[in-house]
């Protein structure tokens, strides 16, 4: 296997692909994960999953991402997907935020961001793109964890993370999973914690996005969403952080391109080890995520993260993370050899949760 990308398969996906190869018309279900800057190791399969390898498809692809990858997910219901992504990645990639840059400020480069990569006629054309449906993910908090007051939302988001600790299901005493959706009907019914689903359209999917992407303490939640349930939303990552929903509902295949090998339900549990996706649901799932090779030759060994933030100035953090969009492009040529000669798909390893 290429030594840009490791592929990672539940049973019936492994079999799946073993017997037929990569085949666009396979795939019924497109997944973006939470993760901020993370997300730029991906950028080349990006464009090459939304310019070359789903380009002209016929029959309807349904995409779902929360936070940066619902943002990701946008771009691809764009008239041109290409230049979308490519606006988000050099926009995102480019931020610089000022010494000590508080909620207002951040929120205000979000929304740009956002408006950027959106264009002047992307919210229409995602609205109404004859094949991709698009699904974003946002959570409607419940109690403290809806304030702005930094330290009642604090103690909100304290008392879910206590709760969850427990029991998953204990978070839907905090929040209120919803899913935009365009088209008549949602991809998946999703009962695991308290949801609702909301039409996604021109007149709202900024709204959306940005809510999806409103990470607690950092930027402000959103507030009275046109045509979704009344409240303040924050980032959809909270409750679906790298997904353990029921992608086995979907009929076909269901492609994951993740920047870890790894996958944890939701924000909450990233420090919880006995805290584990139901392997079930992603019987279906064939994941594309950077091979430990690849991130070791990244500089500082690792994949760009919000971190980066704390820990660089400005300049060596803008050379990095360009360094990380440079080198996603070999897991793009890795994947684009495989489809095209079948190999390395023996290799693909089985999904472990």
């Amino acid at each position: 296997m290429s030594s840009a990308l490791t592929l990672i398969a539940g049973p019936k996906a492994l079999q799946h692909i073993r017997n037929r190869g990569l085949k666009a018309n396979d795939f019924n279900l497109l997944a973006g994960a939470s993760g901020g800057p993370k997300w730029f190791i991906l950028f080349g399969l990006d464009k090459y999953l939304s310019g070359e390898f789903f380009k002209d498809r016929g029959t309807p692809l349904h995409t779902i991402g929360s936070s940066a990858g619902a943002w990701r997910m946008a771009c691809f219901a764009q008239n041109d997907p290409v230049a979308a992504i490519t606006r988000l990645a050099e926009h995102y990639s480019q931020e610089r935020y000022s010494d000590k840059p508080d909620v207002a400020e951040i929120t205000a480069k979000a929304r740009l961001m956002v408006q950027t990569t959106l264009g002047a006629n992307g919210a229409a054309e995602v609205a109404v793109h004859p094949t991709i449906r698009t699904h974003i993910l946002a959570d409607r908090c419940r109690g403290p964890a809806a304030s702005e007051k930094v330290w009642l939302q604090l103690f909100g988001l304290a008392l879910a993370a206590g709760a969850n600790a427990l029991s998953r299901r204990a978070l839907g005493l905090f929040f209120e999973r919803v899913l935009f959706h365009t088209g008549a009907e949602p991809a998946l019914q999703l009962k695991d914690l308290p949801t609702r689903t909301a039409p996604l359209h021109a007149q709202n999917l900024e709204q959306a996005l940005m809510a999806s992407g409103a990470i607690p303490l950092v930027l402000s939640g959103v507030s009275d969403i046109t045509d979704a349930p009344k409240g303040v939303y924050r980032d959809g990552g909270i409750l679906d952080y790298h997904f353990d929903l029921p992608f086995n509902q979907s009929q076909g295949l269901v492609l994951y391109p993740h920047f870890s090998q790894q996958v944890t339900p939701g924000w909450l549990d990233k420090k919880l080890p006995y805290r584990r996706v139901d392997p079930r649901h992603y019987d279906n799932v064939l994941m594309l995520a950077p091979s430990r090779e690849l991130v070791a030759k990244l500089p500082y060994g690792k994949i760009s993260d919000r971190n980066d933030f704390k820990h660089l100035d400005a300049d060596s953090r803008l050379k990095y993370w360009r360094t990380v969009l440079q080198e996603s492009e070999r897991m793009a040529d890795a994947l684009h050899e495989m489809v095209a000669t079948g190999k390395g798909l023996d290799d693909i390893q089985p999904f472990q949760p």
